[in-house]
């Protein structure tokens, strides 16, 4: 099991012919069951030519048509990359992965207007993950995005962060650990994006194959402390929870744009308090984040 992709996953490619687009695609298709999942390219300016053998669409549209895909994977440059997701979303996919980071959040807002106002007449609901993120893999089946394959493992972790690098660190230390990862999953930073902490959270809530999740956060937003009200709640498996930027100054933007303390509910402190009063295990120490879910699951899963 995994949430969101597996190996029989079918994939487009937005701006495969642009170096970026060229390299992670060429690096996913070769990690796993990935020359299988990555099934097309688009740009409408190389249509009928191909990337590596991968043809290459002038639409998203006529690319799902041709190979049955379902997802698409986003390196347009940020002028276009909004445009670009409303491309896939108005092809009825599953899910829309965007890597691009710097769209400008005029655009964000207008896309996902545009998303709600679909669903609400009746439409397709396209699941949206990033901008500005790493992706997401379900470990020795298929990865999409930028994430390095190398550091994963199959195993029964799930984590969710909105910070990349923070996304890459906890999964090598599952690694490490001999716990290996159910599916890992790199929200993104941006102030307007997708898929949330709590809707991964439900995602692994609800998978079988998961038997504990790391959450990471950042300042700024109200996101984490929604997802730990509702793990309270309905979590039925246990959650080591970190935030980034215990130290940050108000009022400073550090590193994602959406990592602004505009309030005293979004620092990091605040949002460890809300986590550990909903159950968390919290850590203001990063590299404690493995050790502390292995410790957990090793309480839940003793012996009696």
């Amino acid at each position: 099991m995994s949430i969101l992709i597996d190996q029989h996953t079918k994939v487009i490619t937005q701006g495969i012919t642009g170096k970026t687009g060229q390299f992670h695609t060429r690096m996913c298709r070769d990690y796993a069951h990935g020359r299988a999942a990555f099934v097309a390219g688009v740009n409408p300016k190389k249509a009928g030519e191909d990337f590596e053998g991968i043809p290459i669409h002038a639409s998203v549209a006529e690319a799902r048509a041709a190979t049955g895909a379902t997802v698409s994977v986003i390196y347009v440059p940020p002028p276009g990359a909004a445009a670009a997701i409303w491309e896939a979303v108005q092809a009825d996919l599953d899910l829309v992965i965007c890597i691009t980071e710097g769209i400008p959040v005029r655009d964000m807002m207008e896309v996902r207007a545009r998303m709600r106002a679909k669903e609400a007449a009746g439409g397709k609901k396209t699941l949206l993950l990033g901008p500005n993120c790493p992706g997401l893999i379900t470990p020795g089946e298929i990865k999409i995005g930028i994430m390095p394959g190398h550091i994963h493992r199959k195993g029964r972790i799930g984590i969710v962060s909105r910070s990349g690098t923070l996304t890459y660190e906890a999964v090598g230390q599952v690694t490490e650990l001999g716990l290996g990862q159910s599916s890992a999953v790199g929200i993104g930073g941006d102030p307007i994006n997708g898929l949330k902490h709590i809707d991964v959270l439900k995602l692994f809530n609800d998978d079988p194959d998961t038997d504990g999740v790391i959450m990471i956060g950042e300042i700024g937003g109200p996101d984490e402390a929604e997802a730990a009200r509702w793990a309270k709640e309905h979590m039925t498996k246990p959650i080591v929870g970190f935030i980034a930027g215990v130290t940050a100054p108000p009022g400073k933007r550090m590193g994602h744009a959406g990592a602004l303390i505009s309030g005293g509910a979004d620092t990091a402190e605040a949002k460890l308090e809300v986590m550990h009063a909903c159950g968390f295990t919290v850590t203001r120490n990063p590299s404690e984040m493995g050790k502390l879910i292995q410790k957990k699951l090793g309480a839940v899963f003793a012996p009696a």
